[in-house]
């Protein structure tokens, strides 16, 4: 199963959420919040879960979207 990791625009700030976690992360910057869901995606990886990480702009538009696959090898 692939899991989801979305940034999004929240009022001032940016979230970062997933699917795999009930909360979400908060962040004033893109660039944070994107840095943070990379950071999420490959601890996902280690752990062999894949992941897709979309990131949406503040009109509401997906600007772009990157899989990270799982490591299979570090979990067999």
């Amino acid at each position: 199963m692939t899991r989801i990791i979305a940034v999004k625009p929240v009022g001032e700030g940016w979230s970062v959420q997933a699917d795999a976690f009930d909360s979400e992360m908060m962040f004033l910057s893109g660039a944070k919040a994107e840095a943070a869901a990379r950071r999420l995606a490959k601890t996902l990886a280690r752990n062999g879960e894949s992941s897709e990480i979309h990131i949406f702009l503040r009109d509401g538009a997906l600007a772009g979207q990157f899989a990270v696959r799982a490591n299979l090898a570090l979990t067999g």
